[in-house]
């Protein structure tokens, strides 16, 4: 056998049933063989194999191994000459696997090949060829140099950014997200590391085949799509200690004791300067906005307070120092809780949440201020006046920025995407029900047809010649194309076409109710599903958190009357700070059916089917899941928790 390919997947389904269908193309001519190798996925990734894919070999592991565990237990059964480590995020076209026979068969003093990789967006991924991470290497890029001078032969060593990405060179490190590997070479070096849990891997078994006597190349004559690229959970701590820490391990294994203790110290260094940065960044993204807000608000407050104290006393001092210092600062918090609660901070952004929000926020003031002790009422005009201030003041703050295309500022108003889909009639109508009802902020433009079947007449605007011309023409937002009508390969030349314009790539598999893309590198990925998503919505979340925050607050605050009454009290009341501290929620999902499939659930105190007068079977206990899932609402936790109080005490 020529090729065997080898896949680990950890809950990615939908990026899983993409890459296979595209593996599936490029193996129609050569003898292969797949095998994935699923890390106790909760996603029904397995489920999804064995219906769609059944002659794939499976090995499904009730833990998760890691990805160095995973891949040798597929290892130690694979078939093939050559084995091809490969990330279940990525698209190869219809000749990869043959051009890189080919270009292995004619060099067999190579051990390992990688190819030219372009993330969801058409832009070249730089960790398609690599170095070896040597302290003085690791450092330039750590704290940014490499970034700065990626044409300098001293700096830019780590991606090896000085050599050209269109030609085949020899480098050092191959990366793990496609690597093509010679199997003779394997039984010399020896499987990977299990010491590597996730990341590192690739840097230590590119190194033990060099060592061993073999290159490694990388081979940019064919190309594929690996949508989460370099920024895959980039931005978390968790992150930057596990992938410093696996360099760590692979220094301690191959350097000299010299160079441990150097780059030890180097790796401590990256992973405090890497954290904080991270901390920072994630902290900043997450105030700024309201931080803003709130200095917005203020200054209405004090405004206000100023001329309404010269209109009705007389003169500016009137309000004590406690007014300014906590009184209008407490206003403020439930104002931008309010707005927060409404989707006020959402993305897109939409007008109207933020009004609303902030006019729930005055009520909510005015019935508070209505409350306080006459010696804490200071004026119910300033609350009044400081909303007729802050509801223009705040949409300004949105307005202006959007005006000049700021990403973090985008209206939804401005959010009625153009799309256009490539494909032929009856697939491209299939992915535009899709898109409706899955985002039906959406406009498709129009069809493109393929070049292969080139169809006419409405709604075809055009065919994939003139794709360019349309994108341009008809300011499109995003292309989607169909993966049954068009190859693999002709996907990935236009994405690198078109990688140039502000335009974003979707894709949709055949026979499959997601449409996939990645908007940015940098960003999570895009994937819209005909599914159970109601209550993933970010809407619903707050709403369903909101409801648990109130109703455990409720139950703590008036738990002293029941104890004395019921005492099987006593276990609701310990129930109630679980919920109250995140960790569990009141109301989940039926655990008669599976549940993988459906969007995932803190713990639940109680499920769909608690306090029922017969316990649901399996099929009704899905249909349960199935309506709570696709039409959450709020009134449905109440219902159940109310249920389970009263039968409780009963």
């Amino acid at each position: 056998m020529d090729l065997t390919v080898i896949i680990i997947n950890y809950n990615v389904r939908y990026f899983l049933e993409q890459c296979l269908h595209s593996v599936k193309n490029a193996i129609k001519s050569i003898d292969a063989e797949i095998i994935v190798v699923d890390n106790n996925s909760a996603d029904g990734s397995c489920s999804m194999i064995r219906e769609k894919f059944p002659e794939i070999k499976l090995i499904e592991n009730r833990i998760n191994q890691g990805f160095s565990k995973a891949n040798n237990q597929a290892l130690k059964i694979a078939a093939g000459r050559y084995c091809l480590l490969l990330n279940p995020d990525t698209i190869v076209e219809e000749s990869t696997f043959t051009r890189c026979i080919a270009f292995m068969e004619s060099h067999p003093e190579a051990g390992a090949l990688g190819v030219k990789m372009i993330d969801g967006k058409g832009h070249f991924l730089p960790e398609s060829k690599r170095s070896l991470p040597t302290p003085a290497i690791a450092f330039f890029k750590i704290f940014g140099l490499s970034k700065l001078f990626p044409h300098s032969k001293i700096f830019g060593r780590y991606h090896l950014s000085y050599l050209d990405k269109d030609k085949i060179h020899e480098i050092e490190i191959v990366s793990g997200a496609f690597m093509f590997l010679r199997k003779e070479a394997l039984h010399k070096t020896g499987f990977l590391d299990e010491d590597f849990f996730m990341y590192g891997e690739d840097i230590d078994i590119s190194y033990r085949l060099i060592k061993a006597g073999y290159k490694n190349y990388y081979f940019p004559e064919t190309t594929i799509i690996h949508y989460k690229g370099e920024s895959t959970k980039k931005e978390t701590i968790n992150y930057v200690i596990v992938f410093y820490r696996a360099m760590l391990i692979f220094a301690r294994k191959h350097f000299t004791r010299k160079k441990i203790r150097s780059f030890s110290i180097l790796i401590t260094l990256a992973i405090y300067f890497r954290a904080s940065l991270s901390i920072m960044k994630r902290f900043f993204n997450s105030i700024y906005q309201p931080l803003i807000d709130a200095v917005l608000i203020y200054t209405g407050f004090i405004l206000f307070s100023n001329l309404w104290e010269k209109y009705r006393y007389g003169f500016t001092e009137y309000f004590p120092e406690e007014y300014f210092i906590y009184f209008i600062p407490g206003y403020i918090i439930i104002l931008l809780f309010s707005i927060y609660y409404s989707g006020g901070y959402e993305k897109p952004m939409r007008i109207w949440n933020l009004i609303r929000g902030y006019l729930t926020g005055v009520i909510i003031l005015l019935v508070v201020y209505a409350l306080l002790p006459e010696t804490m009422r200071f004026s119910r005009v300033i609350i009044l006046s400081g909303a007729a201030w802050g509801i223009p003041a705040l949409i300004l703050h949105r307005v202006i920025p959007s005006l000049f295309k700021s990403e973090d500022y985008e209206l939804a108003a401005q959010k009625k995407r153009k799309n256009i889909i490539i494909g032929q009639r009856d697939e491209a109508d299939r992915t535009a029900g899709i898109l409706q009802i899955t985002n039906p902020d959406t406009e498709i433009t129009g069809y493109v047809s393929s070049l292969n079947n080139p169809e006419t007449g409405t709604p075809f605007i055009g065919t994939a010649k003139q794709l360019r011309d349309i994108v341009l023409i008809n300011k499109i937002d995003e292309i989607i194309f169909c993966a049954r009508d068009i190859p693999s390969k002709e996907i990935i030349s236009y994405m690198s076409l078109l990688s140039g314009l502000k335009v974003d790539f979707k894709i949709a598999p055949p026979e499959s109710i997601s449409i996939i893309g990645s908007n940015s590198i940098k960003t999570s990925d895009d994937l819209f599903l005909v599914s159970f998503n109601s209550i993933s919505k970010e809407v619903n979340k707050r709403n369903k958190r909101l409801f648990d925050i109130l109703s455990s607050l409720i139950i703590i605050i008036i738990s002293p009357a029941f104890f004395v009454i019921f005492k099987s009290y006593s276990k609701i009341f310990i129930s109630a700070f679980r919920v109250f501290s995140g960790n569990y929620t009141w109301v989940g999902y039926c655990t008669l059916s599976d549940v993988s499939v459906f969007p995932q659930l803190k713990k639940p105190v109680f499920t769909l089917s608690s306090g029922l007068s017969t316990v649901p079977d399996k099929a009704r206990s899905e249909k349960l899941n199935i309506l709570y899932a696709r039409d959450y609402n709020v009134l449905r936790d109440f219902q159940v928790l109310w249920r389970n109080l009263i039968k409780k005490q009963q």
